[in-house]
């Protein structure tokens, strides 16, 4: 199947960037077909409504959530492309909601969404809110689930910059997880179907970013809603949209996470994912955190009257302003930093830096400065 030919198809072009909200997805609900039933189906903190989205007939139930936190919405997008693909008259489209029945929430947290926080409205990581439910988006996402009662969960998430596909060098681009269902992470045959769907998304996504998918870590939480939904019984995945070179927006890892969900669906259809995958599973490199946005090298500084050399690495921090999302660089470490990598690497050569006041920076200061009298550093990358 032509995967990058059907994203280009269905890529949903309203949509784009990082800050995604009701505002942006309603007009496109406001679009879909007959066949799609549109809900209301509950209200968040701050009474924002959270939308579901229903179609197909088929007897394979598929529950998706995303935006339980509210800035990481690459998966949203994502939904879009699929959620067009579905509403094409094309015999895949036909195919698949003759197969599935989908049930899907968009943003499961727009309070978070709207403030660009990882947390609703009253600060609470619905993420760790599965068995105390004590948030109104929480006890919608258990509610519908008790009443869908899906064969199949989709948990989908960004992660930070900072992770790596283990110790390579190559960013964590896409992450997935088959939570663990109890303590001892034990594998029954509810977590192997989950395994097996991600077995048969890595071995297609490595056609495209080879080495730069990653296996979440599975310590077990029940508090978390993946660990929570697979403890009940459902097959349940985490999907996590992570960095591609230079891709701050996550356009291009929005293509990846489609390209995901469709051969999610088309492994269940055939029922590639019953054969035990543990060991092709556990094969793929688990997320480690190796990376910043910015390392800088080969820093000459005074000490103690004594010159020395060493490393700076700056990291991005994403702050919402007039509807967008600005990334500000700060310095985030100094040393040998010898364990990481950086998404943008300048070496100095043993030139000195020095900030607008004419000292040295430290953490936590923003990433502006002058490199041996000769160069700038703005917002943590070299002027041209």
């Amino acid at each position: 199947m032509e995967f990058k030919a059907l994203y280009q198809d269905y890529k949903e072009e309203t949509l784009s960037g990082r800050y995604i909200t009701n505002n942006h997805i309603e007009p496109l609900l406001n679009k879909l077909a007959s066949d799609f039933k549109i809900t209301t189906a509950g209200l968040s903190v701050n009474k924002q409504p959270i939308y579901t989205i229903e179609v197909g007939t088929g007897d394979q139930k598929i529950y998706m959530w995303s935006q339980m936190h509210g800035n990481e919405s690459t998966t949203t997008k994502a939904l879009f492309d699929f959620i067009n693909l579905l509403n094409s008259n094309s015999s895949l489209a036909k195919a698949l909601k003759e197969t599935f029945r989908f049930m899907i929430i968009p943003i499961a947290n727009p309070d978070g969404a709207t403030a660009y926080t990882r947390v609703n409205a009253n600060a609470v990581d619905l993420n760790r809110d599965s068995v105390n439910l004590s948030q109104p988006e929480s006890r919608l996402l258990r509610h519908i689930y008790d009443n869908f009662q899906p064969d199949y969960c989709f948990n989908l998430h960004d992660q930070r910059t900072i992770f790596g596909a283990g110790n390579t060098g190559k960013p964590a681009t896409v992450s997935f997880l088959a939570p663990a269902y109890n303590e001892n992470r034990d594998i029954n045959t509810v977590r192997e179907k989950a395994i097996g769907i991600i077995v048969a998304i890595n071995e297609e996504l490595q056609k495209y970013i080879p080495g730069q998918v990653g296996r979440f870590d599975d310590s077990f939480n029940n508090n978390c809603i993946g660990d929570c939904f697979q403890s009940l019984g459902t097959p349940t995945i985490l999907f996590e949209a992570g960095h591609y070179p230079n891709d701050y927006e996550r356009e291009v890892t929005r293509e990846y996470i489609f390209i995901a969900y469709l051969v999610a669906m088309l492994t269940i259809s055939k029922s590639e994912h019953v054969s035990n995958k543990t060991v092709e599973y556990f094969e793929i490199p688990q997320n480690m955190i190796v990376f910043f946005d910015f390392i800088y090298k080969n820093i000459k500084i005074d000490a103690a009257d004594n010159q020395k050399i060493t490393n700076f690495a700056a990291q991005y921090k994403e702050t919402l302003e007039n509807d967008k999302i600005n990334f500000e660089a700060y310095i985030a470490e100094i040393g040998t930093l010898s364990e990481y990598f950086g998404h943008t690497v300048y070496d100095f050569k043993e030139e000195t830096i020095l900030n607008e006041k004419g000292f040295v920076p430290v953490i936590n200061d923003k990433a502006d400065f002058l490199v041996g009298n000769k160069q700038k550093i703005v917002n943590g990358l070299l002027k041209k």
